[in-house]
């Protein structure tokens, strides 16, 4: 199954990041026409402008607007996602179409948006959502 918003998942719930899960970032802020690299069972894109993220070990980009738009700078080059998220557990395997190129999960594993209407996407495997993500009342 291929979505854009989580079908055949249960209702989106909302989530913060739990404190002490900081990144290093750095902006791709080169003249380049970008690159692609493979990462979660699919081919991604990485542009000028957009960030290369570690996070807790995972190395990956995110797109330009969605980073300015949930993370905040902590101090030079580390940075935390401010904005809460909204997810929900995937009931079958599939694949989510994001901002980057595509990513595949497995049951079980969230499906996390970045806002409410679900349209800037993600998968995340159940271990590390839980390690970094806590339910808002």
């Amino acid at each position: 199954m291929t979505t854009k918003r989580g079908r055949g998942a249960g209702k989106l719930r909302q989530y913060r990041k739990k404190a002490g899960n900081e990144v290093a970032a750095v902006r791709v802020d080169l003249d380049t026409d970008g690159f692609t690299y493979e990462k979660w069972g699919g081919t991604q894109q990485c542009k000028a402008g957009d960030w290369i993220v570690f996070n807790k070990g995972d190395t990956y980009t995110v797109d330009a607007d969605t980073f300015d738009d949930t993370y905040s700078e902590v101090r030079p080059g580390l940075y935390l996602k401010t904005t809460t998220i909204w997810a929900t557990e995937a009931s079958q395997a599939g694949s989510i179409r994001t901002k980057e190129g595509s990513t595949k999960y497995e049951k079980g594993d969230y499906i996390v948006y970045n806002d409410k209407d679900g349209q800037d996407g993600y998968a995340i495997s159940k271990d590390k959502f839980d390690e970094l993500y806590e339910l808002l009342d």
